[in-house]
């Protein structure tokens, strides 16, 4: 039986570059109305994945400062912060 999965996302530096890429694009002056839309709408995704890694990650330091001594692996849920 073949364990399915959804595809890694790739890292976060990556997103933040397209992300900067995209604003490049949209600070053009001659893009398009319909193109500066779909690129408009593609860097608020991408701007709140990187938003919601950037919670997580914080949420995973605070674990790591709350366990006061040297750090140890434990697990994450990031709805548990919810």
């Amino acid at each position: 039986m073949a364990k399915s999965s959804a595809p890694k996302p790739p890292p976060f530096e990556k997103q933040l570059e397209d992300l900067e890429a995209l604003v490049q694009q949209l600070e053009a002056p001659d893009v398009p109305l319909d193109q500066a839309l779909d690129l408009f709408e593609k860097g608020m995704k991408l701007s709140e994945d990187c938003r919601r890694r950037l919670a997580e990650a914080e949420s995973r330091v605070e674990i790591l400062l709350q366990q006061g001594g040297p750090p140890a692996p434990a697990p994450f849920d990031p709805e548990e912060d919810e």
